[in-house]
């Protein structure tokens, strides 16, 4: 029995009770209780089935949700193209692992490598890659053959040796051996000339030298010439004495640092003055102290002037916010809502890839925050083939550096980050990079 048909016979039998017109036929009170209760079940028995079959409606459509999931990528691949996948070029890296329509590819090249090709590939509409095939071209020392006379290059990081063969010497084998004085060896100075100490010893004349000298001249007429510690070990596997400059002295040497620096404990190392930090600086009042390889700079960004109905005020020495905008305006919005001002200091040919710099998003408290955010590079000029803006989680975007930068030069970048809200746009924020590269490598 449905639930249409029980409620037709209780109206039917609610209207068998109206006593009000005729009395004479009415049931007694206690039947009629009883029918009542009898319904009453029947209808809490239909109640639970119908629950029950709602529950289970509900736990089948929830498996056919998940196992349609489980398909890769359904969503895309059936709103968007794809681009076949692309591989990194020998001796090079590839940045970026999704081929669909308006996905970028980044490429950058391995120490001593070049890049030849596009920097950046995008998957178009017609399912191809823009641009060329990139590959990576040998820049290394060793191919410009600096080694004469037959000698072998090998190559070693941002130098070569060369491999000479017999009765050849020098740092590139242009030496005759039977010819050649000693490159270690201080020649014509007296102050790196000494006599040797010597004994008779059973009627035989046995010489020395100090620490740090060598002899040269016979047996008859031998002398001790300095060696220069600083060449000797110039080419050694285990690098140079001093990071920085070696000063040859007689009988021993001693490292030094460029301004700026002092050196280290170890006596080789240097290690970069803080100018700032140590308030060895002239910066004036308003202006940040910003420190450098071997200086420091005195920086006061000024905030962009006004524009389309949008005009910023400094909120910090390093921040720029936008000031309301006018309820009429369609392009004061779209401005940054935030301009943040970033210096870095780094070493000349710094180790890439390297993360340099990372943007992120925080929702006031008892505001929601953005469901997406999107990052990219705004400007940066020719420089913009060194760096690669990406994705690190879902609320932090990462600049990174691909490609070595020599000092000293300075270089800036600007990226945004933009917040979007049930797929509209919400606000965007810029940071401006500025890279100050020191002209040496510690």
């Amino acid at each position: 029995m449905n639930l249409s048909v029980t409620f037709i016979l209780l109206l039917s039998f609610l209207s068998l009770y109206d006593c009000n017109d005729a009395p004479q036929g009415c049931m007694d009170k206690q039947r009629v209780m009883g029918i009542l209760r009898q319904m009453e079940k029947f209808l809490k028995g239909q109640e639970i089935r119908f629950t029950e079959g709602l529950r289970i409606m509900k736990s089948k459509l929830t498996n056919l949700q998940n196992s349609v999931s489980k398909f890769p990528q359904a969503d895309q691949s059936l709103s968007q193209s794809s681009c076949p996948p692309l591989v990194a070029p020998a001796n090079g890296r590839k940045f970026g692992s999704k081929y669909l329509l308006g996905h970028e590819v980044h490429f950058t090249c391995s120490q001593g490598f070049r890049l030849v090709g596009p920097v950046t590939r995008v998957c178009q509409e017609n399912g191809t890659w823009s641009g060329a095939t990139a590959s990576c071209k040998d820049v290394s020392m060793c191919s410009s053959n600096p080694c004469q006379n037959g000698g072998t290059c090998v190559e070693a990081l941002n130098k070569y040796k060369c491999t000479c063969p017999y009765n050849w010497s020098g740092s590139q084998c242009q030496y005759q051996t039977q010819t050649a004085p000693p490159e270690w060896s201080v020649m014509n100075d007296p102050a790196f000339s000494r006599k040797p100490r010597c004994a008779k010893v059973d009627r035989a004349q046995h010489c020395s030298c100090d620490a740090g000298f060598h002899m040269s001249g016979t047996s008859d007429n031998s002398i001790c010439q300095d060696v220069n510690e600083c060449e000797v070990y110039k080419a050694d596997r285990g690098g140079p004495l001093c990071v920085h400059a070696c000063v040859n002295v007689p009988g021993s040497y001693h490292c030094s640092c460029p301004t700026g620096y002092k050196l280290l404990a170890d006596g080789r190392s240097c290690e970069d003055v803080d100018e700032c930090l140590t308030q060895q600086h002239n910066c004036s009042r308003g202006s940040t102290c910003i420190n450098t390889g071997g200086g420091f700079q005195c920086v006061s960004p000024e905030c962009p002037p006004a524009h389309a109905n949008a005009s910023y005020v400094k909120t910090s020495p390093l921040q720029c916010e936008r000031n309301p905008c006018p309820m009429e305006s369609r392009s004061c919005p779209l401005a940054a809502k935030t301009i943040s001002y970033h210096y870095l200091s780094l070493p000349s040919n710094l180790r890439t890839p390297a993360t340099l710099f990372r943007m992120a998003t925080a929702s006031a408290p008892g505001r929601p925050g953005p469901d997406s955010l999107r990052f990219g590079i705004a400007s940066g000029g020719d420089s913009r083939s060194l760096f690669v803006m990406q994705r690190s989680d879902r609320q932090t975007g990462e600049l990174i550096l691909v490609q070595p930068l020599r000092g000293p030069q300075e270089l800036s970048v600007e990226v945004e980050m933009s917040e979007y809200a049930e797929r509209s746009f919400q606000a965007k924020h810029l940071a401006r990079v500025t890279l100050l590269v020191s002209p040496y490598e510690f």
